[in-house]
């Protein structure tokens, strides 16, 4: 299971949504008043007075599916179709993710603040393309099996 090429590639894109999970996604910067900086995460926007506003919830639950989505896809390597669905599934919740991403910015952001993004914001991106690497290798490893049966 582990020695195959598309294992690794969905094992790194769970690591990387998890570490997504955990680090902010970038700084609100006011513009009114020096210093004053609200941090977002995947689950709440932290303000400088130390409250947390809950209203990018849906980030977190997004990638949170993520997770055992590729979990799944990771065990069953005995079932290449499931496990090529599977990751096409998380393909279309990672592109899902940045559209929520897209809209909470712009819901969120007004006048008087800019956003400044971090290094996290692009772990979903590089999640996708590994993504698509496992899919295009579990579907040439399929069509091996079929060619090898047809051999038979």
């Amino acid at each position: 299971m582990i020695q195959r090429k598309q294992t690794l590639f969905l094992l790194l894109a769970l690591i990387l949504t998890i570490v997504c999970l955990c680090l902010p996604l970038g700084n609100f910067i006011s513009g009114e008043t020096i210093g004053e900086k609200s941090t977002m995460y995947n689950l709440w926007i932290s303000r400088p007075d130390g409250s947390h506003d809950f209203s990018v919830w849906a980030l977190f639950a997004i990638q949170l599916i993520t997770c055992p989505i590729s979990l799944i896809a990771i065990f069953t390597y005995r079932n290449r179709i499931a496990q090529g669905r599977f990751c096409m599934f998380n393909i279309l919740l990672c592109l899902g993710w940045y559209a929520v991403f897209a809209v909470m910015l712009f819901t969120i952001k007004d006048m008087s603040h800019d956003f400044t993004p971090s290094l996290t914001t692009v772990f979903p991106a590089i999640s996708i393309i590994l993504y698509l690497m496992a899919r295009k290798a579990i579907l040439a490893d399929e069509a091996l099996v079929r060619s090898a049966d047809r051999i038979r």
